[in-house]
């Protein structure tokens, strides 16, 4: 079933397993508020079970860095905004996985990583990105890093 993120009551629906489900839920709401304060869009997330296709999808993306990641994934949402594809995968040790691919411009494709505050940096990632930090209102500090997408999605 799928749930409307609320950014002005932030909810830990969806993420109770997580053993930082307060600062991911931070994490997401965040998320939901830059969408629609960007593009008027509404963000919507759906039990990982029920969304295999977008876990695929982001998964055969990953792969183009050999990453493959161990922890459970709890929610995905897959949607377009003008000429933007996003595809987004919350993990339950507090990683958000995004995927941002421009339809008209090979040059604006990424993969974003954003780690919830209190969670320690994924073994998949350890040593291979640098992470920057952000502060949010929301979510606390956020530890964010990105690779350019190469292939065709």
């Amino acid at each position: 079933m799928s749930y409307i993120v609320n950014f002005k009551n932030v909810s830990t629906v969806g993420l109770e397993s997580s053993p930082v489900a307060e600062a991911l839920a931070g994490l997401r709401a965040n998320e939901a508020r830059y969408f629609m304060n960007k593009y008027k869009h509404e963000f919507t997330v759906v039990p990982a079970s029920e969304s295999q296709e977008t876990l695929d999808y982001v998964n055969r993306i990953l792969k183009e860095r050999d990453i493959e990641f161990a922890a459970k994934p709890l929610e995905t949402s897959r949607f377009q905004v003008e000429n933007i594809k996003f595809a987004y995968v919350f993990y339950e040790d507090g990683l958000g996985v995004n995927v941002m691919y421009t339809i008209d411009d090979p040059k604006k494709r990424a993969v974003g990583f954003k780690l919830s505050e209190g969670m320690e940096v994924p073994q998949e990632l350890e040593g291979k990105f640098k992470f920057a930090r952000q502060k949010s209102a929301l979510a606390g500090t956020i530890r964010g890093s990105f690779f350019v997408i190469k292939g065709e999605y």
